[in-house]
């Protein structure tokens, strides 16, 4: 049997990664040759857990159909989120923990997705599952998507199986959760070597909403003066993607770790709308989202629901 290649969504997180890497591992243990890819470039974030744990990134991939003929996907099941020539490979399992939309097969498949905060959540379920123990630098990689998804356990999308998992994992991995955490998350929000067009591309994501087609970024940043006090030039970024992929909306968020706050700048025909769906206005350029912190739970659903 051909290799079977296994990543996560475009613009990759530090779930999405970790969690290709760890359910490459599982999936070897039980006979499968698999093999973890990434989408895009690893962000700052993640790149401190793999250095924290002894790995190196999974290789960069284009066009899987020039790759293999199976895949698995983990942390995203829409098709505009994933690789490019997905519709012309077989899709044997999906492990996400994300809404289900624009997303068919042409053969039965293996289609997993829990309402945790992450990805890994669900894979630890798997190892069980599977009486496959797991190591400590697997551990530590899990840990890492569950910190990191989580904003260390303060996300609405947390659950009490994802705060189950993060302690049994800091445990095999042999770290405190909240000394360990905290560092990375601090890691990732350091913007100083990023430039605006960095930000626009570190994670973002596609959807539709209704009959608009719209990106939606997200970035964590311990000062979020860092990435707005350069505003202006950030909105013509902005208004040329909007242009340039012929997007509805861009709607940019910058996430505060230490407040647990939101700021956004939208961009495209629906913008005002879209503040509309919050409450909100926009003001100097600004939708001030106060205790928004997760895309997929506070913010992909109103925007959903107001632009339907």
């Amino acid at each position: 049997m051909s290799k079977v290649l296994v990543f996560g969504h475009k613009n990759p997180d530090t779930d999405t990664v970790t969690s290709a890497i760890v359910y490459a591992y599982l999936k070897q243990q039980i006979g499968v040759d698999a093999e973890a890819v990434r989408l895009g470039e690893v962000n700052n974030e993640t790149q401190f857990a793999l250095n924290k744990f002894g790995f190196e990134a999974p290789r960069l991939i284009s066009n899987v159909k020039d790759e293999a003929q199976q895949v698995i996907l983990v942390d995203h099941n829409e098709f505009q989120q994933s690789a490019e020539g997905i519709e012309s490979v077989q899709i044997t399992e999906v492990i996400d923990h994300h809404r289900i939309a624009n997303f068919q097969t042409a053969d039965p498949l293996y289609f997993r997705a829990e309402p945790v905060g992450c990805t890994a959540t669900i894979l630890n379920k798997i190892f069980k599952e599977n009486s496959v123990a797991i190591p400590a630098n697997i551990a530590g990689l899990m840990l890492s998507a569950i910190v990191s998804d989580t904003l260390l356990f303060k996300s609405p999308t947390c659950t009490e199986q994802d705060v189950k998992a993060g302690e049994e994992l800091a445990k095999i991995a042999g770290v405190d959760a909240a000394e360990y955490g905290l560092a990375m998350l601090k890691a990732g929000a350091d913007l100083s070597d990023k430039s605006l067009e960095d930000l626009l591309s570190l994670d973002a994501k596609g959807f539709e909403f209704g009959a608009y087609k719209a990106t939606v970024a997200q970035v964590n940043a311990v000062d979020i003066e860092d990435v707005l006090g350069r505003q202006e030039e950030l909105v013509n970024l902005l208004n040329k993607d909007v242009a340039n992929n012929g997007l509805d909306l861009f709607f940019f968020v910058v996430t505060d770790i230490l407040n647990n706050d939101s700021t956004a700048v939208a961009a495209g025909q629906v913008a005002e709308a879209a503040a509309k769906a919050f409450g909100a206005t926009i003001e100097n350029g600004r939708i001030v989202l106060p205790g928004v912190v997760s895309r997929k739970k506070q913010i992909v659903p109103v925007l959903t629901e107001g632009l339907k």
